[in-house]
């Protein structure tokens, strides 16, 4: 029997057609969680032990979580099958992103934070095009980017909102206004950022409904250091909640 539905998720409608009985449709709100700046083969082995979905390497050499080229062989070593890497990069241009992950075929996303934000072809990767997100005003110049990457037939795979914190790029612990991003729906998946920890992101994920959260300083004992129980009961908070709004 041919099934077909227009489903309403948190980034804007799609289709989906199936061949399936009906009696055998089960819809389910999966949140995909991401721990982002990974700096150590023990951290990346345990996020994938907890259930992590994908982990971010952070090459921003300004950041307290990069990782060099040598270190982050070691780490992608320790991810197993069905466990992602994102590529974290600030201010880059995209022929520099291409050139330096030629020598990590593991990580297949980019996560690009800046201004200068180049509508280019990323195939193989998917980008995610991060923004802090302050404001109205901030959601109105995401979709103004949005808009032309419209035009120009190159839309992000996700966006990645971020709490706002001047002159910094993620891993700040400052939460982005979870309020605006309810009703915001920019028709590519969202991923939230900034300041989520075990104790809110049941709340978080209940308000924005995003297609995945990730987590850096919330589940850190000290900057670059991950904290294993509480990457646990971040994930096991974060699947609950999902499941709940199922």
């Amino acid at each position: 029997m041919s099934l077909s539905l227009d489903l309403d998720a948190p980034w804007g409608k799609f289709n989906v057609s199936s061949f399936v009985p009906l009696a055998g449709l089960i819809m389910s709100y999966h949140v995909r969680v991401k721990i982002c700046g990974v700096t150590t083969e023990l951290d990346a082995r345990q996020a994938a032990l907890l259930g992590a979905d994908a982990i971010g390497l952070n090459f921003y050499e300004s950041s307290p979580r990069y990782v060099g080229e040598a270190t982050a062989q070691l780490i992608l070593r320790e991810l197993p099958p069905f466990v992602a890497a994102a590529g974290i990069f600030v201010d880059k241009p995209m022929r520099t992103v291409f050139e330096r992950l030629a020598f990590f075929p593991r990580i297949r996303i980019i996560q690009w934070h800046g201004k200068d934000r180049e509508l280019c072809e990323c195939l193989p990767y998917h980008l995610i095009a991060a923004f802090p997100v302050r404001d109205a005003a901030s959601l109105q110049a995401v979709q103004r980017y949005l808009d032309a990457c419209q035009v120009a037939g190159r839309l992000p795979s996700a966006l990645l909102l971020d709490g706002h914190a001047p002159g910094q790029h993620g891993g700040t612990g400052r939460t982005a206004p979870w309020h605006l991003l309810e009703s915001f729906r920019p028709g590519v998946p969202i991923i939230l950022a900034g300041g989520l920890t075990e104790d809110n992101i049941a709340e978080a994920i209940r308000i924005v409904r995003p297609y995945g959260v990730d987590v850096a300083s919330g589940v850190e004992s000290a900057p670059g250091r991950k904290d294993a129980e509480k990457m646990r009961r971040f994930l096991a908070n974060a699947r609950e909640a999902a499941a709940r709004l199922s």
